[in-house]
């Protein structure tokens, strides 16, 4: 099937620009203190910390520097259970990444992490009270004209049909077209190239 300028694509870590931009309108809107400590935004789950690595802080998820493990995630297949985002930060099944924690001191080195974003999301809607999806429509996509982008996972059954089927380094389709992300911040973006 020939993309359009509609063709639906997985932004995949573009997801975390977009993701920085809302949480800096969260800071604007007072709901978010960049320097604040992420757990006191956390209630569903805390980020357990050895005693003398540090505080991590919003500012420091966002810009990898918060010491902060799990680089990036592989999505799950069609047909394949998707972890909730606490299982995701915990590392248990179905998820099939290692545990969010944090390993080194926070702010003294860059490393690129997705998991400071998860670690971003969970802080994002708690301190919210919103979904994500809903969060970045409202903070990002809206305001920004975006109207055929979301953050919805998996993707909404009304829009595979505008979606672009992913494929392999050997030419083959992804089994079910593409995967799931509950990891929206990090790699959660359904975007068109018009859009983006």
């Amino acid at each position: 099937t020939p993309i359009t300028p509609a063709t639906l694509f997985q932004a995949a870590s573009i997801s975390k620009p977009v993701t920085a931009i809302a949480a800096m309108r969260m800071v604007q809107e007072g709901v978010l203190e960049l320097d604040r400590p992420a757990n006191d935004y956390l209630v569903s789950w805390k980020l357990p910390a050895p005693s003398d690595s540090g505080i991590v802080t919003v500012r420091q998820l966002l810009s990898h520097t918060a010491g902060v493990t799990v680089s990036g995630f592989p999505g799950y297949a069609a047909g394949k259970p998707v972890p909730t985002l606490i299982q995701v930060l915990n590392g248990v099944p179905p998820a099939v990444t290692d545990p969010v924690r944090v390993t080194s001191a926070p702010g003294t080195e860059w490393r690129y992490s997705g998991g400071g974003f998860v670690l971003a999301q969970a802080a994002m809607c708690e301190a919210s009270g919103a979904s994500f999806p809903a969060l970045m429509r409202r903070l990002v996509l809206g305001p920004a004209g975006m109207r055929a982008s979301g953050y919805e996972q998996p993707l909404p059954k009304p829009l595979r049909s505008k979606a672009a089927t992913a494929y392999r380094g050997d030419g083959k389709p992804v089994p079910g077209r593409f995967h799931t992300y509950p990891e929206m911040a990090a790699a959660g973006l359904w975007t068109t190239p018009s859009d983006l």
